[in-house]
């Protein structure tokens, strides 16, 4: 069973890391009813609780967000597990349909789904595009480097000239070429291989989510690769993703996920798919922003 999870967090991490942290592909792309769509958003409320369902996009591959046990046809994971709640105190029954990272907010514009849940970060450029639910979750960036020497870097700066392993077109690579970085980019391939080429060398750094790298280098204990003790950046929230103006939708989930923070229930789901960490609440550390990169 521990395979098959190590399996999973791998195939899971590495989906994130080529394309979770994507910084807006995809976004903007609509088929011929997404203009409709917009402009009725405010009544998308009324629309569900007279169908009497909601609709949420999420992918189905994103370990511990959103993803499927071994040996399950049941999907769960942190965001699943929040949606479901959402809904049951809403009142409405809930039906997931699976998209791939790049396709989710398209399929808001085009109707196809109410909202979206997948580790969505709230960013400028989406919130010009979309309505966005209070934060679930609090992270910020890390990076893992090497243990013996934490790879020559020891301010954002010293990534100047590194080799930074991931995604082209994620936020952690604009991060990483924002500070004079070299992008060493890879295929769809399991986070295994991000860690042992910082470890071996070919590359130097990996700039990712906090919770994230914490579980990867939990699963993978055998490279010599660590998160790197001093640097701590861009802080981030995650929020649930609705129509552009759906405002009384936006208004009733927000009612929900306070109730959920204030009994506890965010807690401990957190803590459920996080490793015992609460990512319900803003982190205490004091989290260095980025200035000069728009995000």
């Amino acid at each position: 069973m521990r395979k098959g999870l190590l399996f999973i967090l791998m195939l899971g991490l590495s989906l994130f890391l080529a394309a979770c942290g994507s910084s807006g592909e995809g976004e903007s792309s609509s088929d011929s009813n997404g203009g409709e769509e917009a402009s009725n958003s405010d009544s998308k409320w009324s629309e569900i609780k007279e169908e009497g369902e909601i609709v949420v996009g999420t992918s189905g591959t994103l370990f511990p967000a959103s993803y499927y046990p071994e040996g399950s046809d049941e999907m769960t994971g942190y965001d699943v597990e929040i949606m479901r709640e959402v809904a049951d105190r809403l009142g409405v029954d809930l039906k997931f349909e699976e998209y791939g990272v790049d396709s989710l907010l398209p399929a808001i514009n085009s109707g196809r789904i109410d909202a979206a849940i997948n580790d969505m970060e709230v960013t400028k450029d989406r919130q010009e595009q979309f309505s966005f639910s209070d934060p679930y979750k609090y992270s910020y960036s890390t990076m893992i480097v090497r243990e013996s020497d934490l790879s020559g870097i020891e301010t954002l700066e010293d990534l100047e000239g590194k080799k930074h392993g991931g995604g082209s077109t994620t936020v952690f690579a604009q991060i990483a070429e924002h500070f004079g970085a070299e992008i060493i980019p890879y295929d769809n391939v399991a986070n295994d291989v991000y860690l042992r080429d910082v470890d071996n060398g070919r590359t130097d750094v990996v700039i990712n989510d906090y919770y994230l790298q914490s579980l990867a280098l939990e699963a993978l204990p055998q490279f010599d690769v660590q998160l790197h003790p001093d640097l701590k950046f861009h802080p981030t929230n995650s929020a649930i993703v609705m129509p552009k103006g759906a405002t009384e939708l936006q208004k009733e989930i927000n009612k929900v996920l306070q109730e959920m923070q204030d009994d506890g229930t965010l807690t401990e789901l957190s803590k459920e798919f996080f490793g015992g960490k609460d990512a319900s609440k803003e982190p205490e550390e004091d989290i260095q922003e980025i200035e000069g990169l728009d995000l």
